[in-house]
């Protein structure tokens, strides 16, 4: 069977976390025979094999508001999706709506990231695209039953929407030697609350900051983003010698830093966070959480008094209060780490996952 994947970056190119998912589904379902093809957009047109899928990436034209367009692209769409059984698409990604208009006709399944949130502008323009494409597609997939039960859009096409829940594949992840966690333990110490992720808006750090200055708990902040230079000015005018920004970082420094870590800490306080896949990575690594409830994916993964503990979003007291709990009993904070680790395992591990989506892919192709 042959499968065409569509979105705007893929892996190895950038190395996000629905690019991860997206390599994760074709590693699966590769592993049991079908050809998968990722058609993305880039710096330069080029073509090569990566973990048994083929990459096609075309040369971007230009990009408004991050989506990303080629003219080459419509030509290349079509002809794929000629050749293909099924059709995969992301969302959001308009250029993705766009382009199904000119393909043959195949099943079709597209997986529901997120709402868009932020260019609400932009989201009246794309409307009509938006509900053609959504109409047209055979399924719906979204990552959590929260974000079923509370997306408008979903909640539109519900009887088209199924959940498969985002993951990760632990046999990708590099172990750390002893020299590389010494070298950590000099920097920031161990024991400390952990972020790590893209330092955007919605990522509630100013939160997370307003936190750590009540209550003077280490907290490593591992990453880069837009609201870097603004992070950084807090942490210098409140003099919070306790929070360490330690920018971007190699997979094998995360892996050392997770190792290290007492908790990991994920204070997203709006729905542009629609799942949060560094949860599961820090299930995977046994680590309790604490977490804003903002009934999107994030609140499938943690689960309070389980796994971690929930908080209000955009509460920094709040937030404070938990990481003085974790940082206070330790059993408690032992209980969730196990805990964590057992979850991972049942819902989160790239073999349900591929297979989940391997079923569909079958069903469709049945129907």
């Amino acid at each position: 069977m042959k499968v065409l994947h569509v979105y705007r970056t893929c892996y190895p190119e950038t190395k996000g976390g629905l690019e991860q998912a997206i390599r994760y589904i074709c590693k699966g379902s590769s592993e049991q025979g079908f050809q998968n093809t990722i058609l993305t957009l880039g710096e330069e047109d080029k073509e090569f094999n990566f973990e048994g899928s083929r990459i096609i990436v075309i040369k971007k034209d230009f990009e408004i508001s991050s989506n990303g367009f080629s003219f080459k692209l419509i030509r290349k769409f079509r002809s794929l999706t000629r050749e293909s059984d099924i059709i995969h698409y992301q969302y959001p990604w308009p250029t993705g709506d766009f382009l199904s208009l000119f393909a043959h006709k195949k099943p079709s399944l597209v997986s529901y990231q997120s709402d868009i949130v932020k260019q609400k502008w932009l989201k009246k323009i794309y409307w009509p695209l938006e509900k053609h494409f959504l109409s047209r597609v055979d399924r719906i997939i979204a990552s959590s039953p929260q974000y079923a039960s509370t997306s408008k859009n979903l909640i539109q096409y519900k009887n088209k929407v199924e959940v498969i829940p985002l993951a990760i594949d632990e046999s990708t992840y590099s172990t750390v030697d002893n020299n590389k966690l010494e070298s950590w333990k000099a920097k920031v110490g161990q024991e400390f609350f952990l972020f790590v992720g893209v330092l955007r808006y919605y990522k509630g750090l100013q939160y997370l900051l307003e936190a750590a200055r009540q209550n003077g708990l280490p907290v490593v902040v591992a990453g880069d983003g837009p609201e870097r230079e603004r992070l950084e000015s807090y942490i210098t005018a409140n003099k919070l010698t306790n929070v360490k920004m330690v920018g971007f970082i190699s997979e094998e420094d995360k892996v050392a830093l997770h190792t290290l870590s007492k908790a990991f800490i994920f204070p997203s306080h709006l729905r542009s966070e629609a799942f949060g896949i560094s949860l599961v990575e820090a299930q995977m690594f046994g680590k309790p959480i604490i977490s804003a409830d903002i009934n999107t994916g994030s609140s499938y993964v943690n689960i309070n008094g389980e796994t971690g503990i929930t908080v209000p979003p955009a509460d920094s007291q709040a937030l404070a209060n938990a990481m003085r709990k974790i940082n206070n009993a330790h059993d408690m904070t032992t209980e969730f780490g196990i805990n964590a680790r057992h979850r991972y395992e049942a819902e989160f591990t790239n073999k349900r996952y591929a297979e989940s989506y391997i079923k569909l892919y079958k069903e469709l192709i049945n129907k």
